[in-house]
């Protein structure tokens, strides 16, 4: 039996939620109902927690910790409805005369309001418990006379009617599973919503994590740790531009200082639209220059996910991809697509069997110092159906099938200091080519023995010399309502490529092949430099003295700058592969 090592997982700010919040759905998309079915690749219990509920039934949820701000809940109640305490809050003592006001509580969506006739959000932990976890041996409940199964096959069959891009408004607006009751953090001092007490600067969440909102942290996070028995680390997904990069940067150095010898992978978000003023734009670029710093300093490794096209204040085009039709301004859609690649990026330390630690993935590619990563991914990965895998790598000849996911482009002279690559979902169609016995290969590819060596072959021809890691997993991302129908007519519900002409048939994507790659490269060295140079032309003490105010020392700024620059360098190569710009040497 395969020992399970615990992640727990940070979700720091709005937009982390928003990813995060498709992130946990997928996970939970992907749990099996089937006591008779035989265990999937992936071990669940690495993210997520067995409990009981005072009336006794199983409850299995995330062991995480979500922050944001006030007004940042809508619909949902911040200590949830699994622990219902039953207190009467209406009992009044007051013998004079009352007068009560009620604000109109904010209406539902479609989704919401199904989960909640069906009652999907409660039976749905109980049912699953019972198949994940050893010692709760009880009989699958359903609901009525309703099985849970029968829920998701209703949800899937109305699925083309949700269209929640007009009313998803905050993370909660889509949220699918159950929370625990020690999950949710609320920053009463700055508000969601509004142009009043705004959380924007990063001074501003460095100072937040202290007296009341630093004791409520670290009691969630003893509960959730002294839960596990082999913690192997945390992932932290945190936005890096607002006010969050300053409370994430003091929360991971947190982590660091209390948990050493644990791993700390932290993603920083960022969506494609953001700031709606020059003002904002700067603190924007401030947030994301010190978050990059003080980030990486503190975590085993750092990796932005944005699909913007750059984190400077003139970002080219977003990211596009080519079986994709998503609107990068709306969060809900522009988070779905990372989630999907994050649900790939983080499968390695989430296996049942051959797991890699979070340790042993980070020191693959954060090596001597180079503690910013790259990630890249194709959403979803461009197979035939029925195709090989040396038939679709083979067509892509020029450069391979994924996207930037940090706003780092690679480099097309082949250096990688190291490399990460993931692909997920192939299903039944092989990984190797079918040819009948006799007949010459028509590429090397088709000639190899295995899916791990096609995949490999492939990737060391663009990058001869660098050192490769792999990881294949048949088992796709499965993907259930309120998902985004963002896919092209060209994707089958398997989420595979469909010849010669696209189906007329109506079926929702239900799950999705994806490629990705995390990378240490030289590329990095410009994303760095182009970062400190944005920030470096800024005089901040005329242009932004405000970012100043709110506490953050010139000193500790000019200090940042200075570490960013020495980063940088980091990822040099000196081999004499490229012409390095001017200035860039300037720089040095």
């Amino acid at each position: 039996m395969s020992v399970c090592r615990e992640v727990i997982t940070l979700q720091l700010g709005h937009y982390s939620n928003y990813v995060g919040t498709h992130w946990w759905n997928l996970q939970d998309a992907s749990l099996s109902y089937d006591p008779e079915e035989k265990p999937g690749e992936i071990q669940s219990d690495v993210v997520f927690r067995e409990g009981q509920t005072q009336g006794g039934h199983v409850t299995y949820t995330p062991r995480l910790i979500a922050v944001d701000l006030k007004g940042s809940l809508r619909t949902l109640r911040q200590e949830g409805c699994l622990y219902d305490s039953g207190k009467d809050t209406s009992v009044v003592t007051w013998d004079g005369n009352l007068m009560i006001h009620k604000e109109s509580p904010p209406t539902k969506n479609l989704f919401l309001e199904d989960l909640d006739k069906m009652d999907v959000r409660f039976w749905l932990r109980i049912i699953s418990a019972p198949v994940l976890s050893l010692s709760a041996q009880v009989n699958k409940p359903t609901l009525g006379s309703l099985s849970m199964d029968t829920v998701n096959s209703r949800l899937q069959r109305v699925q083309h009617s949700y269209r929640l891009e007009g009313s998803v408004k905050v993370w909660s607006d889509f949220l699918r599973i159950h929370l625990h009751p020690r999950t949710i953090s609320i920053i009463h001092q700055y508000n969601h919503d509004g142009e009043a007490h705004r959380l924007e600067a990063f001074s501003q969440g460095e100072s937040l994590l202290q007296g009341a909102v630093l004791d409520e942290l670290e009691d969630k996070l003893h509960f959730f740790v002294e839960e596990c028995d082999y913690l192997q680390g945390f992932q932290v997904l945190c936005d890096m531009a607002d006010g969050f990069a300053g409370f994430g940067s003091k929360v991971t150095e947190m982590l660091q200082d209390s948990y050493s010898g644990r791993g700390i992978l932290t993603w920083g978000t960022a969506p494609v639209s953001y700031a709606d003023s020059v003002m904002k734009d700067i603190y924007h670029l401030l947030n994301c220059t010190l978050a990059t710093v003080h980030m990486a300093n503190n975590s085993s490794f750092f990796c932005p996910l944005t699909l913007r096209g750059g984190l400077g204040r003139r970002p080219s085009s977003p990211v596009s991809f080519p079986h994709l039709s998503y609107d990068p301004s709306l969060w809900f859609h522009s988070s779905s697509v990372l989630a999907l690649a994050l649900d790939a990026l983080t499968v390695s330390y989430r296996l049942r069997d051959n797991s890699v630690p979070m340790w042993q993935l980070a020191d693959t590619l954060a090596v001597s110092g180079r503690k910013v990563v790259a990630a890249y991914g194709a959403v979803p990965f461009p197979m035939m159906h029925g195709s090989s895998l040396p038939d679709t790598l083979s067509s892509w000849t020029d450069a391979p099938p994924w996207k930037p996911l940090s706003a780092c482009s690679e480099m097309s002279d082949g250096r990688c200091y190291g490399q990460w690559a993931t692909l997920r979902g192939y299903g039944d169609q092989s990984l190797i080519s079918a040819l009948p016995p006799g007949t010459p290969p028509t590429t090397i590819l088709h000639s190899l023995p295995s899916g791990e060596d096609v995949l490999g072959s492939y990737i060391r021809s663009f990058y001869p010399t660098s050192p490769l890691a792999l990881q294949l997993l048949a088992t796709p991302s499965k993907l259930t309502p309120p998902y985004p129908q963002i896919f092209s007519p060209q994707v089958d519900a398997q989420g595979f490529l469909q010849s010669p002409t696209p189906s007329l048939s109506s079926s929702p994507v239900s799950s999705v092949p994806v490629l990705t790659s995390l990378q240490s490269n030289p590329a990095l060295q410009s994303w760095l430099s182009e970062l400190h140079r944005s920030t470096s032309t800024l005089d901040i003490r005329r242009v932004a003295p405000s970012f100043l105010s709110q506490g953050l020392e010139s000193s500790d700024y000019d200090e940042a700058l200075e570490q960013l620059r020495v980063l940088a360098r980091c990822y040099r190569d000196d081999s004499g592969g490229v012409m390095r710009s001017s200035s860039e040497e300037e720089d040095d």
